[in-house]
């Protein structure tokens, strides 16, 4: 059976962590291991984790392992690579604070996945958007094609970040890039999804939603920055022209959607 690994990375993370800690200890798929790593928080988040690990250790029916930090870092992707580093699954996951696997999630991926057969490069699904409190606000706009590649983002981040499981061994040989403050998320998805290509590896689908994810992060809140950076990444990919053809028409589909 294949082994995932679901990554968090915390700070200041006590109002909505608990959801994200809850519906990972639900899960009832055994071969799991959750990193945590927080930058170092100063409210309730590490006593948080402290709680699920001893509840976690003392289950009996599905145990998952637990591996946690709590140490100052470089900012969310630099932490994100310190999670990288350490997995040790088939694939891997990151579920941000405030994010929820739903119910069965991982049972699901994992039967995508033939007995002995040459692992997918990527396993992706659907994602609903949810508020602060956790409720359904709506499905996301944009949605996975049947057919992913590495050029489909050139329509948009096409899979949400939190529903794009990567095998382990391509993450580990494609870091994030720092040099990126909003927008590396972006690229580090389109250079996996190359680097599965060129090692012959599917993309594939799940059908379906497996992450409800909170509303709101950095690009969000740094939204002109973040667009911008967005424009930089996608010219490092596919080049000024066709960047500048797509954003003509995301703009023309921003209107005509008013």
């Amino acid at each position: 059976m294949i082994t995932f690994s679901i990554i968090t990375c915390t700070y200041q993370a006590a109002e909505v962590l608990q959801r994200t800690l809850d519906s990972v200890l639900n899960q009832s798929y055994p071969h799991v291991e959750h990193i945590i790593l927080d930058g170092a928080s100063q409210d309730a988040t590490i006593a948080m984790v402290n709680r699920y690990i001893t509840e976690n250790d003392s289950r009996t029916d599905c145990f998952h392992r637990v591996v946690f930090s709590s140490e100052p870092d470089k900012g969310l992707y630099d932490a994100m690579n310190k999670g990288i580093n350490k997995a040790t699954g088939d694939y891997l996951v990151f579920i941000n604070a405030g994010d929820v696997l739903p119910s069965d999630t991982l049972d699901h991926i994992a039967a995508c996945v033939g007995e002995g057969e040459t692992l997918p490069g990527v396993l992706y699904g659907d994602t609903d958007i949810v508020d602060n409190d956790g409720r359904f606000v709506r499905h996301r706009r944009l949605y996975p094609p049947q057919n992913l590649t590495w050029k489909s983002f050139r329509y948009g981040m096409v899979v949400c970040h939190q529903a794009f499981y990567c095998r382990t061994d391509i993450a580990k040989r494609n870091p994030y890039n720092l040099h990126f403050r909003f927008s590396a998320d972006v690229d580090w998805c389109i250079r996996v999804m190359k680097d599965a290509a060129q090692h012959g590896l599917s993309l594939r689908p799940v059908n379906a939603v497996i992450v409800d994810y909170l509303d709101g992060g950095m690009s969000v809140k740094y939204h002109r920055a973040s667009l911008k950076e967005r424009f930089r990444v996608m010219q490092r990919h596919y080049g000024l022209l066709t960047t500048l053809a797509f954003h003509a028409w995301f703009a023309m589909r921003s209107v005509l959607r008013k």
